[in-house]
């Protein structure tokens, strides 16, 4: 259409009245009346204007952009009166051209944005264009990858990534990582041999150390594997990189054990199961030194702070009809001084799992400081806490000891 339209620009058709008996062929090009010039314009007759002359070559007004320009030439009048005929140009020889523009401009910026969207690169070379990925298992089948985004809704008033956020990104590596390797039952983190018994996994133990906290936008890296834990447990490791510079960022173990999810009592480890996830075991110490450190008893009288009436909303629970370990994190820390919280970051931390915490539960977070850093020449500022969560009858939820560095000025 774009090169019909040019052509036609640029090649127009004229006609022009005979001079001897003002007569015209019937067609022009085979297509056109005689009585239409190529512009669509009436042929003027003789006698249409009895009172003026005209002579033979006279034709129609000129147009530029669909305006008539100047007058006929050649009329006569009457009194001998001559108006002079404006001078033919290559300009008003021309058609409209408004059409012919409109067509080259639709054309370029199609073409231009056709070539931006096929040369966009990020703004920034930090940018990436999907970070995500569905994951995958790295170094020989034994190690699940995965990266995440620290998103705006993920980070805290210290403008980085909240503990419970690091925390939530630990759960979805474990489980992808079952998932991926074609593990994933019809249960949390369950196998095919596991749901056939009713056994889930449950935590006993876990131990986060913290070097740095990513921020807003940042992308973080997390690999995961597993190892067998004694007879009847299993371990499982986390160590989370920056993927920019591939710094550590934080390294957590746990320990984990199975449990009857009908009468909520803990299990041996099958053999059916043992065949079934011990290829996927990794010979290698874990990334955390195990801190076996015996944690003191915690009350009323021992505590320095006590926060009452935690109770758990129905988003708290998982799958398995109990409060999700992560949540736990959100409650201890629930119970540790304010003035500590706004001054210090949490380096580390030990928890104890003991048992369940129902929808139906109210619980307690009792926290005391053991030890506030003031003899320890080696870290100075260092503040260590002792915490309890538990039930408001009494029975212990989790017991966890956490150590806390002054924040970066």
């Amino acid at each position: 259409m774009v090169t019909m339209a040019a052509t036609s620009a640029f090649l127009p058709i004229a006609s022009q009245a005979s001079e001897s008996s003002g007569k015209t062929p019937g067609k022009i090009g085979g297509s056109i009346p005689a009585s239409i010039d190529a512009r669509g314009n009436g042929a003027m007759s003789k006698s249409s204007f009895p009172g003026l002359k005209v002579k033979a070559s006279a034709q129609a007004p000129p147009k530029v952009n669909g305006t008539k320009v100047g007058v006929m030439d050649g009329f006569k009048t009457d009194d001998n009166v001559t108006l002079s005929p404006p001078p033919r140009t290559f300009i008003n020889q021309l058609p409209d051209w408004s059409m012919l523009l409109a067509a080259i401009t639709t054309v370029f910026l199609a073409a231009e944005k056709q070539w931006m969207m096929l040369d966009w690169k990020p703004k920034r070379p930090d940018m990436l264009v999907d970070p995500f990925g569905l994951g995958r298992i790295v170094q020989d089948g034994l190690v699940y990858r995965q990266n995440f985004s620290i998103r705006s809704y993920e980070i805290g008033a210290d403008r980085t990534a909240s503990v419970e956020t690091l925390m939530n990104h630990l759960q979805e590596t474990a489980l992808n990582h079952v998932k991926t390797a074609g593990l994933l039952g019809d249960g949390f983190g369950s196998t095919p041999e596991m749901c056939k018994r009713n056994l889930i996994w449950v935590v006993t133990k876990m131990q986060v150390l913290v070097d740095r906290y990513p921020t807003w936008g940042d992308v973080v890296q997390v690999d995961t594997w597993v190892d067998a834990s004694g007879k009847n447990g299993m371990r499982r490791d986390w160590l989370v990189r920056d993927s920019n510079t591939g710094d550590v960022l934080t390294r957590a173990s746990s320990l984990w054990v199975m449990m009857n999810k009908e009468t909520r009592r803990l299990s041996k480890l099958p053999d059916e199961v043992r065949e079934e996830i011990g290829c996927y075991f990794v010979d290698s110490p874990p990334v955390v030194d195990e801190d076996s450190r015996k944690l003191p008893k915690l009350d009323d009288n021992s505590a320095d702070y006590i926060r009452t009436g935690l109770t758990p909303k129905w988003s708290d629970l998982d799958v398995n009809q109990h409060v999700n370990n992560v949540k736990y994190v959100g409650w201890i820390l629930e119970g540790a001084p304010l003035p500590l919280v706004e001054t210090h970051e949490l380096a580390g931390m030990t928890l104890e799992y003991r048992r369940e915490c129902m929808r139906d539960s109210v619980l307690q977070s009792l926290a005391t400081v053991l030890d506030n850093g003031s003899d320890d020449s080696s870290n100075p500022g260092h503040v260590e806490c002792q915490h309890l969560l538990r039930l408001e009858g009494g029975g212990e939820i989790v017991k966890g000891r956490t150590e806390w560095r002054p924040k970066n000025p």
